[in-house]
């Protein structure tokens, strides 16, 4: 388990400044000080906004998909079918293949081998319409160093040095909606449900004591996210020497509660160092644009996919930004655009099951801030770089019906240290 401190700190050198020294300071060196202090006093301002942007920073990493995103459509019926061999009904697979190995009597792929293909590449085949329920659960546990001060004199640090641990889980309900038109775009609509609940741990209680702890839990009932709607455009069927390509275009919607305006203060009376938030935000509380590209590759017997995305957010003004109790300062936040990567591989198990490996890596720029009256400044430790290793399973529980599985587990620290989701697509 971390550990985490706070205490108020003067670092010295080796060899303590004489007294005389300091009683011989000059005024302008008192003057100096005082500017210092002041300085900092009109920093923790910037400190406090701050935070709320972090707090966003979090919520859109929760949010990175684990594997490359639902790009649902349907196969060309006259394409080549997954051995680059165009399968006729009747007929016979080449020899040797295990894709033909696991062929039915009409010739058509197995059942898993198609689940396959879809998961992997995106496309749902049959059917024009699907819905689907999926259930992710994210852990995110991560420890915050903070230095509050400034140096005196060349040699003396005076301020905070605080060391926090948060501990973040978080429950999403995703409700999807798809339709499929002429086999060669695809819409859909998203809505989540999220749930929240974080920890907060800071020492300091009992007259600022490293070794007692404070702890408080701060939880989100269940309540609507960011509800996003997509557009995909299959326009390159795979052939001997081209993959399946669809270019997509994601538009999210602000509808979930912003992290902006939400106000912290300090639940334990004995301990100054401990701050929560009043509340949890569900949403990242502005417009964002992501286009994107997914490919699919069959190499019987596996399946190689990649896709690469950009997200861009739009600039937007707010009544409140400032997280001081009884402040109420609006102004304009500019959250950092995201690039995300991934790619894996897939094969499939047997007649009713698949498995996948892949990663997905997303980085995201730093965000900034402008109050009113004020000048845009940049977020410190805003920006962030959340890679995965994603381990999936396609189940065909039945002719309409897949169960799809998936464990993330968080490679770098801006990452959750783990996600699970469990995925129900149902075909019509």
């Amino acid at each position: 388990m971390h550990r985490s401190f706070t205490f108020n700190a003067v670092v010295c050198l080796s060899t303590l400044v004489p007294a005389t020294l300091l009683q011989a300071a000059t005024d302008p060196q008192v003057d100096a000080l005082k500017q210092e202090l002041m300085e900092l006093k009109q920093r923790y301002e910037v400190q406090q906004n701050a935070l709320m942007v972090l707090e966003q920073r979090v919520r859109q990493v929760e949010e990175t998909p684990t594997t490359p995103p639902p790009n649902r459509l349907t196969k060309t019926p006259a394409s080549p079918n997954r051995n680059n061999n165009v399968a006729l009904a009747g007929g016979s697979a080449p020899t040797g293949s295990s894709y033909g190995q696991s062929l039915q009597e009409d010739s058509q792929p197995a059942q898993s081998v198609s689940n396959l293909y879809d998961e992997a590449s995106g496309f749902f085949g049959g059917g024009k319409f699907s819905v689907e329920t999926g259930l992710t659960y994210s852990r995110y546990n991560t420890n915050q160093l903070a230095l509050n001060g400034f140096l005196a004199l060349d040699s003396i640090f005076l301020g905070n040095i605080n060391v926090d641990e948060i501990k973040s889980d978080t429950w999403t309900l995703d409700l999807t909606a798809r339709y499929n038109l002429a086999q060669r775009w695809q819409f859909d609509v998203n809505a989540p449900v999220v749930y929240r609940e974080s920890t907060y741990q800071s020492a300091g209680a009992s007259g600022g004591s490293s070794s007692t702890f404070s702890e408080e839990t701060v939880t989100r009932d269940p309540t609507i996210g960011d509800v996003n709607v997509g557009v995909a455009y299959k326009f390159l069927d795979e052939s001997a020497n081209w993959p399946d390509a669809v270019f997509t275009l994601r538009v999210k919607a602000p509808t979930g509660k912003d992290p902006y305006g939400i106000k912290l203060f300090q639940p334990d009376p004995d301990n100054s160092n401990l701050t929560i938030p009043e509340e949890l935000p569900t949403g990242n509380g502005v417009w964002s644009i992501t286009p994107g590209l997914s490919l699919v590759k069959t190499f019987d017997p596996a399946v190689l996919f990649g896709s690469i995305s950009y997200t861009h957010n739009l600039k937007d003004s707010f009544s409140d930004i400032s997280a001081s109790q009884g402040v109420k300062q609006g102004g304009e936040v500019e959250l950092g655009d995201s690039f995300q990567i991934g790619a894996g591989i897939a094969f499939a198990l047997n007649e009713k099951m698949s498995m996948s490996f892949s990663f997905s890596d997303m980085v995201m720029r730093k965000s900034k801030v402008k109050p009113d009256g004020g000048d845009w400044s940049t977020v410190q430790g805003s920006d962030a770089n959340a890679g995965y290793f994603n381990i999936g399973m396609t189940i065909a529980a039945s002719d309409s019906l897949t169960i799809v599985p998936n464990l993330g587990i968080g490679l770098t620290d801006d990452a959750p240290d783990f996600t699970f989701s469990l995925k129900f697509p149902y075909y019509f």
